[in-house]
């Protein structure tokens, strides 16, 4: 029986899965898809945390004893989401001991609502790799123009980085570049960077559905035919951005220090449209030097049903990446347009996401304080 899964770790692709609950770390689901789905990292954000303290009973213990200590609902919040994300941390130490410090990481996000604040960003950051005391940790930071600043001052202070919301090739190219003078200002403050890692969160599948609609409305055939193409083009080309800039010679002066490159990460990889193969946006991005972080399903579909082709789906095909992306923009397609309605929703969405977490453990921590039987009861309402 074929191991597709082992398949694509061996061409290249990280397999990450983008999810994280109590749930899946005490019933040992996690252990398991490191051991036997060749998962090697965890993403996290606020939408997944939401989720998982909306849906399940395994909060209830703690929950009790912060209502008990009557911690505000931010501390709270962190309480819970930094338990996970360290006891995470302890699952995946072997395929980060294995792998030399470059997989076996799991991230946690700043507050949402710091988008575009630098300074507090940056606090935070810190905060949150003092708190949950992991050297396997990532901090996820948004990719807004308030977050570059923060990327370079985090790393400079020797915390690994995971940049989230990554949307255009232009921003991707600032974030590799505040990537690269961070670890430059690490190594001047004496940080061991063989320790440190950083990945680029590009975001996939939002590009098509976002694009998508734009040719649906445009209504013609040379429109339709481009439908479901953008995404893919995207992140090719933003594999080749990758491919210039850890070629440099300014990348290879920290090479020979010890750092590690940071490697493109492609997120939001589950389709959004059914009419798409389930698992387009594993197939065609696979690449040397990448990650994949996926949803379980999407894990569980490329194992049953990916097909990896010659092993590169990505580097040979920049040419006609090219002219997908000129062709929409012949059709009509503002790229610059789409890349910040995609920012400015994501960062959204994510605020949302994040309000609805404080709003379900508020209710929780009342329900436990006034000593109901279940309080998360609440929440799940």
């Amino acid at each position: 029986m074929t191991d597709r899964l082992a398949e694509l770790s061996a061409a290249g692709v990280a397999v990450w899965i983008d999810d994280l609950s109590r749930v899946r770390l005490t019933s040992g689901g996690l252990d398991q898809l490191r051991r036997e789905q060749h998962v090697v990292g965890v993403t996290t954000n606020p939408t997944i945390f939401a989720k998982a303290l909306a849906d399940a009973d395994a909060y209830d213990e703690q929950v009790k004893d912060l209502a008990a200590r009557g911690v505000t609902v931010e501390e709270a919040v962190r309480m819970l989401t930094t338990y996970d994300v360290r006891w995470a941390c302890d699952v995946m130490r072997p395929a980060y001991d294995a792998s030399q410090g470059v997989d076996g990481r799991v991230s946690i996000e700043v507050d949402p609502r710091l988008a575009h604040e630098t300074d507090k960003t940056v606090a935070e950051a810190k905060a949150l790799w003092w708190l949950v005391d992991r050297e396997n940790l990532l901090i996820k930071i948004p990719a807004t123009q308030a977050g570059l600043p923060a990327i370079t001052a985090v790393l400079a202070a020797g915390i690994s980085v995971n940049v989230t919301l990554i949307f255009s090739l232009e921003r991707y190219r600032a974030v590799m570049d505040a990537f690269l003078a961070g670890l430059e200002q690490a190594k001047a403050n004496g940080h061991d960077l063989t320790k440190m890692a950083s990945v680029a969160s590009f975001f996939v599948s939002r590009v098509d559905a976002e694009i998508d609609k734009r040719l649906d409305k445009a209504g013609t055939e040379e429109a339709k035919a481009l439908r479901g193409k953008a995404a893919v083009a995207n992140a090719q080309l933003a594999y080749e951005a990758y491919s210039e800039v850890f070629a440099s010679d300014r990348w290879q002066a920290l090479a020979d220090a010890g750092a590690h490159p940071q490697r493109p990460l492609w997120a939001s990889t589950s389709t959004k449209n059914p009419d798409y193969r389930d698992v387009i946006y594993v197939e065609e991005l696979i690449a040397p030097g990448t990650v994949n972080t996926m949803p379980e399903p999407v894990i569980h579909a490329y194992a049953d049903h990916g097909e990896l082709g010659g092993g590169d789906a990505v580097t040979g095909s920049y040419e006609s990446a090219r002219k997908v992306m000129a062709d929409l923009a012949a059709a009509g397609v503002d790229y610059d347009d789409v890349v910040k309605v995609l920012e400015d929703e994501g960062v959204d969405k994510f605020e949302q996401s994040w309000g609805e977490l404080l709003d379900g453990v508020q209710k929780s921590l009342d329900a436990a304080a006034k000593g109901k039987s279940d309080p998360t009861d609440a929440a799940k309402g």
